[in-house]
């Protein structure tokens, strides 16, 4: 009786699991579609413009302050954000596209 039980509420558990875990939108699996049309790791900022336009933003420079802390530029595009070091992207981050995703939110200055 007691294994019955046990098997009983773990299966009522994971249903539960797998019932909210189907209403949310995970971020990761647009970007596993989408890396594709996001800018690659070790781009300039030309080839960026070239290929994707001018960003929607340019967010100013941050940190920079000493040799070992490099500063770091932002440009906004509509779905995704890249970073830059020294004019190279060191990543490119899909942005939340509705506020049911999971995920980050859009960058902020």
């Amino acid at each position: 009786m007691k294994h019955l039980l046990f098997k009983t509420a773990l299966s009522a558990a994971l249903l539960g699991l797998i019932g909210t875990a189907g209403a949310d939108t995970l971020l990761i699996n647009r970007v596993q579609q989408e890396t594709a049309n996001m800018p690659s790791r070790g781009m300039t900022t030309a080839q960026v413009q070239a290929r994707f336009g001018a960003p929607g933003e340019q967010l100013a420079a941050q940190g920079g302050q000493k040799r070992a802390w490099p500063a770091i530029t932002r440009w906004v595009y509509p779905g995704f954000t890249v970073y830059f070091e020294r004019g190279r992207v060191i990543d490119a981050v899909a942005n939340q596209a509705t506020p049911d995703e999971i995920g980050p939110k859009p960058a902020t200055p």
